[in-house]
């Protein structure tokens, strides 16, 4: 199906998913993990499709990204089921106001309508894209990058036939089969038939949507995401969330890709990190871009002036040394993408300056930048994580695809 028509079909599709009450969303998303553990085979072969195709073009991290197993495919049912469980953000009074002349006004949620989610590497966006809107009566427009297609397709197919199970139209859920650059610009140009438009992807992506979309478009995504080693910070405890954050997923938008220490405690500490993120780990180790001061207590490579704004998506970590918390504070602000920044530190005046003053979407006090995510936010799964400020900032769950109109009922009232 063109593009076009199938950002037409979407929009006809809302006035059937606006008919649905959350009992019959709930069933229709316990029917799609299911069919999701039941097709678990056809998708993994679908995926070893897409690694195939990809070998040799990407590093080991981003097919990582890529890459399906029975274990993450159980993640992706499991996160359709988390979504049933949660409350239906539709339809609710958000506000009621009774005023003197006897008008009775309601401040309501609603769905946006058609959103439509340009997305790459990641095949269970498709899943957690459709899930939550779904659940917030919204019409899923789904449009995967060739390096994931096939991976997306046969998820998209096993969702398909769970609606089918419970009589719904697969045109609730809407798969771009079309991955060509001319596809994504016909949805960012859509207006009248896409009414939210959210990036999930890298910088180019994203700029490419922000600077080009006649349709609302959230910014996504892109995490140079800093921590901070406070001159009064635990070690051990630095050294496990700075371990977390950097290491346990390098490819995504939440790992840690900048690490601040303050200069009362780097001669001591920063031969503790070499040792945690290099020595001592027998693979992905971790290569240090260190500042001038850094490099006179451990061995490195040097940093550029580039390495504190970039996203590196892999074991690299870039290392500066700061005279303070005021001085970190600055830094993050100035470099930043507006995603998620730590600070480790026992003061808590040091800790409350810097969650007032850093301007990011998710400010973290003794914990890991790898806690921003829709699930781990109770959020079930998350749409994208929010770097900009309207309307909705960090992981988006399902009050974030909502929007509100109101409701005035008067008895013949003019004015």
């Amino acid at each position: 199906m063109e593009t076009r028509d199938l950002l037409k079909q979407a929009k006809e599709a809302t006035k059937v998913l606006n008919s649905l009450d959350n009992t019959k969303k709930n069933e229709a998303l316990l029917a799609m993990a299911e069919q999701l553990i039941l097709n678990t085979e056809d998708i993994l072969k679908a995926n070893e499709i897409d690694i195939k195709n990809v070998e040799g073009k990407m590093g080991n991290v981003m097919i990582d990204r890529l890459k399906l197993s029975k274990e993450r495919i159980e993640g992706m049912a499991n996160g359709l089921r988390d979504v049933a469980k949660l409350p239906d953000p539709t339809y609710k009074a958000i506000k009621e106001i009774e005023r003197d002349n006897g008008l009775k006004i309601t401040k309501m949620s609603v769905p946006m309508g058609v959103v439509a989610v340009i997305y790459e590497s990641r095949p269970n966006v498709t899943s957690d894209v459709a899930s939550l809107c779904l659940k917030s009566g919204n019409v899923a427009v789904l449009r995967s990058g060739k390096e994931a297609i096939n991976s997306a397709t046969a998820i998209v197919k096993a969702m398909h036939e769970g609606l089918k199970k419970v009589n719904l139209p697969t045109s609730l859920i809407n798969l771009v089969s079309d991955t060509s650059r001319e596809s994504a610009n016909e949805i960012m140009k859509a207006v009248g038939l896409v009414d939210l438009l959210i990036p999930r992807g890298g910088k180019g992506l994203i700029k490419s949507c922000v600077e080009n979309a006649l349709v609302p478009t959230i910014e996504t995504g892109t995490g140079i995401c800093h921590i901070y080693v406070d001159e009064s910070a635990d070690f051990d405890k630095a050294l496990n969330i700075i371990e977390n954050a950097k290491t346990s997923r390098p490819s995504v938008c939440n790992a840690e890709e900048v690490l601040l220490v303050n200069e009362n405690v780097y001669k001591e500490f920063l031969p503790l990190l070499k040792k945690r993120l290099v020595e001592t780990r027998e693979k992905n180790k971790v290569e240090l871009r260190l500042d001038k001061l850094s490099k006179t207590v451990i061995d490195g490579v040097e940093a550029s002036e580039t390495d504190f704004d970039t996203e590196f998506l892999d074991y690299i970590l870039a290392v500066k040394v700061v005279k303070d918390v005021h001085e970190a504070i600055d830094h993050i602000n100035e470099h930043s993408t507006g995603h998620s920044e730590a600070i480790i530190t026992e003061n808590e005046n040091n800790a409350t300056l810097f969650t007032n003053l850093i301007d990011s979407a998710a400010v973290y006090v003794n914990a890991s930048t790898r806690f921003s995510d829709g699930g781990e936010f109770g959020l079930g799964c998350e749409i994208g994580i929010s770097t900009q400020k309207l309307h909705a900032r960090g992981p988006m769950g399902l009050e974030e695809l909502t929007t509100y109109k109101y409701i005035i009922k008067g008895e013949g009232q003019v004015r």
